[in-house]
């Protein structure tokens, strides 16, 4: 393997010596309070706004079920990606913001543990944009989901 790179794959946390995918060991870190916010945004046409709002997308309540959706994924976020940590979470809450121009969603995610939150924030607010685009497609075929990012990470 080229050295350069091997000396760069040690920077990461996830890659072991020989550049193999590897979980980190967090079992002699301390439990600590962690919080993770992640925000994202689902553009859609006006025409969709409008039935979201009078509650007419046949589906159902479009945003009550995507905030559902991204609760439940957030807690299913070790299954979905290989090298993530079983975290016991406290705390998931996920809100959708109607605006005229699409859907903002916030993932809060809270854990008591000794690996971050991040993960199951990005996850939960990912799967509620995309429970809004399922629930949505029959109507709007140019929606589009973007700006999907981790707005803070705390540890105490």
């Amino acid at each position: 393997m080229n050295d350069k790179l091997v000396t760069e794959m040690k920077k990461l946390t996830h890659i072991d010596d020989s550049g193999k995918a590897n979980m980190v060991d967090v079992g002699n870190k301390p439990g600590q309070e962690r919080q993770a916010v992640a925000s994202g945004f689902i553009s859609l046409q006006p025409e969709t706004v409008a039935l979201i709002t009078e509650n007419k997308i046949k589906k159902g309540d479009v945003l009550v079920i995507a905030e559902i959706a991204g609760i439940q994924a957030a807690k299913q976020t070790s299954s979905l990606i290989p090298l993530c940590h079983t975290l016991q979470l406290t705390k998931v809450q996920v809100t959708c913001q109607l605006e005229e121009k699409g859907v903002k969603a916030i993932c809060i995610a809270k854990c008591i543990g000794k690996t971050g939150v991040e993960m199951e924030a990005l996850t939960g607010v990912s799967v509620t944009l995309l429970t809004i685009y399922d629930m949505c497609k029959a109507v709007d075929r140019q929606m589009e989901i973007g700006q999907v990012k981790l707005i803070e990470k705390i540890k105490t």
